[in-house]
């Protein structure tokens, strides 16, 4: 931020960061009004609360994505209408980007910035982010879950849950994900432009279920609609190969069982 010596000074003296200041000045230079302004609104707040443990380990995280990874995003609904009452969301979702994985291997995969590289794994093993409000954002990571039928991924997801509640997740449980899953929409939402964490090259987003009328054999019907949200990072992963991921997954979530 560009700012002269005795802005800088009064910055300190008021303890206001220059990273928070909207300049005002000619070709964005910061005046001493600006930082007046922002000592006054900060003097009507809460004393800054320094992030913790698991904040702060997401802060850095979100800001090493957003600095290094290419991201673009798509978005498309599936249709789950035929889907029977009860059916677990999560377990499907899994199953429906595991189909996709298979149809386009190169969303499950590592990319190594500094040899311009691709690793595309054989395994998936998976991300899931887990939000425990105060707590904050988990990714524990569900290995192999290309192998593991409905009941195992179900009793492996509510004991990452257990244990991302009871702060007992052991460390190398949350390191080693190919990709990424976010069920959001258990929380709110329709689509997003989910963050995707290095080394992987995607995530895929899921947002609320909702009722929404369509076209029927030429007649308005009322279907249950699952919005996804698909980021890649586009240094590694086409736009093809993201549209044909995100099309597999969604043949995947529209059949019945």
């Amino acid at each position: 931020m560009r700012a002269t010596p005795a802005v800088r000074a009064l910055a300190r003296k008021l303890n206001v960061d220059l990273g928070m200041v909207t300049p005002s000045g000619a070709d964005g230079l910061i005046t001493t009004q600006d930082i007046e302004r922002v000592a006054r609104i900060l003097s009507e707040t809460e004393a800054a609360e320094p992030l913790r443990g698991v904040r702060r380990a997401m802060a850095h995280n979100m800001a090493q994505a957003q600095a290094e990874v290419a991201a673009a995003t798509i978005v498309d609904d599936a249709d789950i209408n035929a889907w029977a009452a009860g059916t677990d969301t999560t377990v499907r979702l899994i199953r429906a980007l595991v189909t996709a994985c298979k149809a386009e291997p190169a969303l499950n995969a590592w990319f190594e910035p500094h040899a311009l590289a691709r690793r595309v794994m054989k395994k998936i093993d998976l991300g899931v982010a887990v939000d425990l409000s105060e707590e904050g954002l988990f990714v524990p990571v569900l290995r192999d879950v290309g192998n593991r039928d409905a009941q195992d991924l179900r009793q492996g997801l509510d004991r990452m849950r257990q244990d991302a509640a009871a702060r007992r997740i052991p460390p190398e449980e949350l390191r080693g994900a190919t990709i990424t899953l976010s069920n959001f929409g258990m929380i709110g939402g329709r689509y997003a432009a989910p963050i995707v964490l290095p080394p992987t090259v995607a995530i895929l987003g899921a947002g609320r279920i909702r009722d929404e009328i369509v076209a029927v054999n030429g007649a308005p019907a009322a279907h249950r609609i699952l919005p996804l949200s698909l980021t890649f990072d586009h240094r590694v992963v086409t736009g093809g190969e993201a549209g044909r991921f995100l099309a597999a997954a969604i043949a995947d979530l529209t059949l019945a069982s």
